[in-house]
């Protein structure tokens, strides 16, 4: 069984034992491979995003938390690709992660022969990157901010407009929007008593408040400026 087949097979293997636990030794024996072998590849899976938990001790081991995974899905090469290159637009962005671990996700649950067939229709397309063949690291605030908007938190930003003046306040974050010019954080801002749009590229640092931010409707925040035209992200 090579890796690809046996990674899968892991995955399908703690699915049907779980909530039991199954031990590196006991999957070891069940795939012919080395305890070794077996710790490597659940420690690659865990990396991808599959949620494999482990106990140490007499009687641990390994499960999977059945509710936040796939089982087998039918996706074609074509499918898994077209996916890979709508998640790979949001390049090193908001959600840039996110979209990494969920292709991991789909690719861990797909047959081994959809996959490799995936994997080589993936390898003739190519996107461009820049000259000096390195992409930008993604800014600390990026993940800052998705959690503020996820867990409603108050969060203090350092920002410079576009005169160059820079401010630091405090703002509810509200949404994201994208634009010509780059991504955009629509948020209630405390020292100007309003919604504001912030480019995020001028936003230096964001710092996480303990302060939960109170509810406010869509409809509350305003219209944002004229050249911004937003709509839901809709997800069917």
């Amino acid at each position: 069984m090579n890796r690809t087949d046996r990674l899968y097979a892991l995955v399908e293997e703690l699915r049907a034992s779980a909530p039991r636990r199954r031990s590196a030794r006991e999957l070891a024996a069940l795939y012919e491979v080395s305890v070794r072998t077996i710790e490597r590849d659940l420690g690659a899976l865990q990396q991808a995003g599959v949620p494999i938990y482990a106990d140490v001790g007499r009687g641990g081991g390994y499960t999977l938390d059945k509710e936040r995974t796939l089982p087998p899905v039918n996706f074609t090469a074509s499918e898994a690709v077209a996916l890979a290159i709508c998640l790979g637009q949001a390049g090193d962005t908001l959600y840039a992660q996110a979209a990494r671990t969920a292709l991991n996700k789909i690719l861990s649950v797909m047959p081994a022969a959809d996959n490799d067939a995936a994997r080589n229709l993936a390898s003739r397309i190519r996107f461009h990157v820049p000259k000096d063949g390195e992409e930008a690291a993604r800014p600390a605030r990026d993940a800052v901010l998705e959690e503020a908007m996820l867990a409603r938190r108050v969060v203090r930003i350092t920002y410079v407009d576009r005169h160059g003046s820079e401010t630091q306040r405090e703002v509810e974050p509200q949404a994201f929007t994208v634009a010509e010019r780059g991504w955009y954080l629509l948020a209630w801002c405390r020292l100007r008593g309003e919604c504001r749009v912030f480019r995020l590229d001028r936003v230096l640092r964001a710092v996480p408040l303990d302060e939960i931010a109170p509810e406010r409707s869509w409809d509350s925040l305003g219209e944002p400026p004229k050249e911004i035209r937003t709509k839901a992200l809709e997800l069917a």
